[in-house]
């Protein structure tokens, strides 16, 4: 998950403009929910139930596309290309129908409102049971092809979940919208509204590539850091990080979402695997080339360690290249990426090995929005 700023994509005019579908659906809904506007007359006059309007804004091509363009046609959430695998679930934030386990009657006044749209995977958004590994060992066995190691499921997806930790909003505020939505405070992370990086951080390990994502914490010691609390409960899940010393936010939105679920994690060590790869390659050509510009020779042999430097460093920065694009916004996975180069740049200071133009620091360090501000 990453921080996007969605301004920087102009809010769809089907939600927006004063004869778009989205205000005409708030207006029925608005008048669905009031209690002092009656129902239709039949034909003695009385006063019939009212049928609640359906919510289809939403759905409107143009929210899609504004979608697609904020994210990079990725989920919002796990940071996979959903446009080359399944259609996207335009996902409500704060659910519009219901909220589960609640007597609420949904957020339905945010139905077509732009700020509480994203674009979802199936996984992240819909319900259902998944293979969630709940200690390290069970995962590496099963990632190493042990067959017979076989991981917890538990039910994730954020359907219509939404824990708080404020005071919820029950029914349309008069006024400011966004003051008492954001008293809730909520326990999901909101990529458009706050950085990640403050509550998720990423497993690199370069000796044992394994794509998981931790609540973030102030430990250094990967031994101290600990997978969410494998459980459906939200309580004790946030109990669980809290004893922990980790980010309560981030766990439960680890689970919420099911951000460890297998085939994320699959994906995301294949993308670490790839990495290391790339990694080493670049540290050897550069240690090779560096060597190579130390010798001192005579006549044709220095043109020939000359012209077998420039190719070297050449092949190093068209595989920094590589690396970088893969940490950029476009790309899936990419603040796994951007994490692992971070790790990548201290193991090379830490052997004085200089890389071209500083390529691979200068992805690292690149930034959007309050991100800039975050570590993680």
């Amino acid at each position: 998950m990453r921080y996007v700023d969605r301004t920087s994509v102009a809010a769809p005019d089907s939600l927006t403009s004063s004869s778009g579908i989205g205000i005409r659906e708030h207006g029925r809904l608005k008048n669905y929910h009031d209690d002092t506007v009656p129902g239709p007359l039949d034909q003695h006059g009385v006063a019939q139930p009212k049928k609640k309007p359906s919510f289809r804004a939403y759905k409107e091509d143009d929210v899609r596309h504004a979608l697609e363009d904020l994210f990079h046609g990725k989920c919002a959430y796990c940071e996979t290309r959903y446009d080359l695998t399944a259609p996207v679930d335009v996902e409500h934030f704060r659910p519009k129908g219901a909220v589960e386990g609640e007597e609420h009657s949904g957020y339905w006044w945010l139905a077509a409102t732009w700020w509480n749209l994203l674009p979802s995977c199936i996984d992240c958004n819909r319900r259902r049971e998944q293979e969630t590994p709940d200690c390290l060992p069970s995962l590496l066995a099963l990632l190493n092809d042990e067959r017979a190691t076989r991981l917890s499921t538990m039910k994730s997806g954020k359907g219509a979940c939404f824990p708080i930790e404020g005071v919820r909003v029950e029914q349309l505020p008069e006024g400011d919208m966004l003051g008492p939505h954001a008293a809730e405070e909520a326990m999901l992370i909101d990529p458009c509204a706050e950085d990640p990086r403050a509550h998720l951080r990423f497993m690199i390990d370069r000796r044992n590539p394994l794509g998981i994502v931790f609540p973030f914490s102030d430990v250094a010691d990967e031994d101290g850091i600990a997978l969410p609390l494998l459980s459906e409960d939200v309580e004790a899940v946030k109990a669980a990080a809290h004893a922990a010393g980790a980010s309560v936010k981030g766990a439960v939105s680890i689970q919420m979402f099911g951000l460890n679920r297998l085939a994320l994690v699959q994906e995301r060590t294949r993308i670490l695997r790839r990495l290391e790869i790339l990694g080493h390659s670049v540290r050897d050509l550069s240690v090779t080339a560096d060597r190579l510009s130390s010798l001192s020779v005579h006549g044709e042999a220095q043109h020939v360690i000359d012209d077998a430097v420039l190719k070297l460093r050449s092949t190093v920065s068209r595989l920094l290249s590589d690396v970088r694009a893969m940490a950029a916004p476009k790309s899936p996975f990419s603040e796994l990426a951007r994490a692992w180069i971070q790790a990548f740049t201290q193991d090379l200071a830490q052997e004085a090995v200089e890389l071209p133009d500083e390529q691979a620091t200068t992805a690292a360090n690149d930034e959007e929005g309050p991100a800039a501000q975050a570590t993680g």
